[in-house]
């Protein structure tokens, strides 16, 4: 099986989205990320959705688990007010990693080495002009090699 047979047409984000939006597609579409594309389409990154919990998530928080207990889970709108008005560019890394993406023509093993290389739960599927054909993440990765 090749990575154009399991590859699904998924949502992106631009670096200008912002970052409320993006975090309200990883929850709506159950996504472990984002694909972020350029103006014309083309995969620049993948923002795994723990850099946006990583943002929207209180620093005290972060240092100390326990402390979340304070924050009642009728509260816990409190991690959107963390995001503010910041944008999916403000939530990447400083330093880019090499995109994660593969050929249509990869194989499923191929796919896995890219996505644990990378170290995230998602890749890009592009053509030879780089254009995004579909994504594949860990989840349906694992349901085709596992044949469940």
């Amino acid at each position: 099986m090749l990575a154009a047979d399991v590859a699904v047409t998924m949502a992106t984000v631009t670096e200008g989205t912002p970052a409320r939006e993006a975090a309200k597609v990883l929850a709506g579409q159950d996504l472990p990320g984002l694909i972020v594309v350029d103006h014309r389409g083309r995969p620049l990154t993948v923002l795994a959705g723990v850099q946006v919990l990583r943002m929207a998530l209180p620093s005290y928080c972060q240092e100390d688990p326990a402390l979340a207990r304070v924050i009642g889970e009728a509260d816990a709108t409190v991690i959107l007010d963390g995001i503010g008005d910041r944008t999916v560019a403000d939530l990447l890394p400083r330093e880019r990693r090499e995109l994660p993406a593969v050929s249509p023509k990869a194989t499923l093993l191929e796919v896995a080495a890219v996505m644990a290389r990378a170290n995230v739960p998602l890749v890009a599927v592009v053509d030879a002009d780089r254009v995004m054909t579909g994504a594949i993440t860990l989840d349906s990765l694992l349901d085709h090699i596992l044949g469940t």
